[in-house]
């Protein structure tokens, strides 16, 4: 495996392609408790300073977290794709209606009562820190490189992570 870090733009549009690619994630909130908060969340968006967009319930358990303490993990993993991230950031619960109009879709009609929904907020994530890992090509040359790897014993470069610096 190797390593490539990136930074500024490279790294948004990185975390952006593998963000939204995944698109479900496990929030975590209430860190410094064991065990922490975890709850899935679709991605609404990931804007163009790197920050993750979902939609949240006002008075759910990790808007109250967040409410408490900002700092929050977000973990994306794609085992069909050989795909995952880790963003630790810091969140904020907003309620500007554009962007609760923006972020809005038909789907979400399965938890709220439409976009004027008083319950409705975004949870914004703002990155401090996130790491990729991922594979070079496509799965199944990777898988190929490993099957290679396991019968000559060498170890395939079949995947690359790295820090990304938004």
């Amino acid at each position: 495996m190797s390593t490539k870090n990136l930074d500024n733009q490279e790294a948004i549009t990185k975390l952006k392609e593998l963000a939204e690619s995944i698109d479900f994630a496990m929030l975590c909130t209430d860190l410094g408790a064991t065990p922490f908060h975890a709850i899935p969340m679709s991605t609404k968006k990931v804007d163009d300073q790197g920050h993750i967009w979902f939609l949240s319930g006002q008075d759910s358990s990790h808007n109250q977290n967040i409410q408490r303490e900002a700092k929050v993990e977000v973990l994306y993993a794609n085992s069909g794709t050989m795909q995952f991230l880790s963003v630790f950031g810091e969140a904020a619960i907003r309620k500007e209606p554009a962007i609760l109009k923006e972020l809005y879709q038909s789907t979400d009609n399965s938890w709220f009562s439409g976009v004027d929904d008083p319950s409705l907020t975004a949870i914004e994530v703002a990155p401090l820190e996130a790491h990729y890992w991922d594979v070079k090509g496509n799965k199944l040359t990777a898988l190929l490189k490993l099957g290679w790897g396991g019968l000559t014993g060498e170890r395939p470069d079949y995947a690359r992570q790295g820090d990304l610096k938004v």
